[in-house]
């Protein structure tokens, strides 16, 4: 199953960089590939856990899919979940994790694992796939510093 991880050291806070991720509805605006997102319902989970189900519709030149997850945002762990539901995927998930390092800055991880149901589909969109997922986390940094302001790079 093909996955893509990453940590990166970004010049906002971990809450900041959660809350930037959480806010699903924003994503066409700046995540590559991002045509269209549409949230079903949100409702309240244990704790400080809110779960979003929600449609992204991702396109990229003739090719246009859209698949249904379930996304569970845990502000207490500074923890994002994401589950498949339905869609062109046999499995995808995805975890976003954010810990403070100190003096506003935090490392941000990124980690997905998705598998294609069609063989050609994964043929198609695989390798476009596997390059956006390179340019997520610094299309997350190049929003952070758009909307909390950019920042000296910490060391």
């Amino acid at each position: 199953m093909p996955q893509f991880e990453t940590t990166r050291r970004v010049r906002h806070a971990a809450r900041d960089m959660f809350d930037l991720v959480a806010d699903v509805e924003r994503y066409p605006q700046f995540v590559p590939l991002c045509q269209a997102l549409t949230v079903r319902r949100r409702e309240a989970g244990d704790g400080d856990r809110e779960i979003v189900i929600a449609d992204m519709t991702v396109a990229y030149k003739l090719i246009r899919e859209t698949f249904t997850s379930r996304v569970t945002l845990d502000r207490g762990n500074l923890l994002i979940l994401v589950s498949y539901l339905d869609g062109p995927f046999r499995s995808m998930e995805n975890r976003w994790r954010f810990r403070d390092t100190g003096a506003g800055a935090s490392d941000v991880e990124f980690r997905i694992a998705y598998e294609f149901r069609s063989r050609a589909l994964g043929f198609l969109l695989g390798t476009m796939f596997d390059a956006a997922f390179r340019r997520f986390a610094a299309a997350f940094e190049r929003r952070a510093d758009a909307v909390y302001g950019a920042r000296a790079r910490q060391t």
